[in-house]
């Protein structure tokens, strides 16, 4: 999820022209039209990786969200992505989507280029079927606070995530939090970025029935390396190397696919986006 801001800049043209008989000033050229409040953007991926975690079974995805941020700072959006991971958490529901609604404040307090950010995070997704247990409904409410950063080509944020829910389906896990760090690389040489990330994934409580925490169960730290091209017009291609430290939990994942596969595996990942 990203709100994308453009910036445009007016060109004003102006020429003289003489003669012995008179002299005229060319008129100015049209300002360029302000950039819209509203932005759009569009992906493929190899893979959908959350918080270093496959949510579409290590397979495919498409993705696609809406933008609105206003001059005073305050943004709004929502975000969607087809998965295939609710089907894995209770064999009585169905759920093909995840719809992100989201809410906040952005404003560079500390000086140019040093964005502070306020929000609200709410992951939701439709499903058929009856949960067993209203414990592991998997809808989710964060509140995050974020400080974005650029120190010449180098820009990227550091942010922290609170769960104010249950967290993604885990039983009595209100509290969860997640910090992470990011990093961009502007290259200056073809487009080129290098990108890179660290988090950590923590899942608070107990679940019922049982002493053990969800913390040593399912509680991880992810990472990321990658490289982005921009190709300019909204398009860019990104390829990045993603893993995680989840555990095992007995002889298998914590967190694993129906066929017994890690999700949270190291692997790379191709995400082609168009932004609008």
């Amino acid at each position: 999820m990203k709100t994308i801001q453009k910036t445009a800049i007016a060109l004003a043209a102006s020429g003289l022209f003489a003669t012995a008989a008179f002299a005229q000033t060319a008129p100015a050229a049209p300002e360029a039209p302000e950039a819209s409040p509203v932005t759009a953007n569009v992906s493929l991926v190899s893979d959908y990786r959350y918080r270093g975690i496959s949510q579409s079974n290590l397979r495919p995805a498409i993705q696609g969200g809406f933008d609105y941020a206003h001059e005073s700072g305050f943004y709004i959006g929502n975000w969607n992505s087809s998965i295939t991971w609710v089907n894995n958490l209770n064999p009585n529901v169905s759920s093909g989507v995840e719809m992100d609604f989201y809410a906040g404040v952005k404003k560079e307090l500390i000086g140019e280029g040093f964005a502070s950010d306020l929000g609200v995070l709410q992951y939701y997704y439709p499903t058929s079927g009856n949960f067993t247990s209203p414990s592991v409904n998997p809808n989710t409410t964060e509140i995050y606070a974020a400080q974005n950063y650029t120190f010449g080509p180098v820009t990227g944020f550091l942010k922290f995530s609170y769960a104010v829910t249950n967290t993604f389906g885990n039983q009595n896990s209100s509290g969860s939090y997640y910090p992470d760090l990011t990093a961009n690389y502007d290259t200056g040489i073809w487009g080129l970025a290098l990108n890179a990330h660290v988090g950590y994934q923590y899942i608070a409580g107990t679940p019922a029935g049982t002493s053990t925490s969800n913390s040593s169960l399912y509680s991880y730290t992810d990472w990321k390396l990658g490289v982005t091209k921009d190709f300019g017009g909204g398009l860019s291609l990104a390829a990045a190397y993603i893993g995680t430290d989840a555990k095992k939990v007995g002889s298998t994942y914590a967190y694993v696919s129906p066929s017994g596969k890690n999700l949270g595996g190291s692997t790379g990942v191709v995400t082609l986006t168009k932004t609008f």
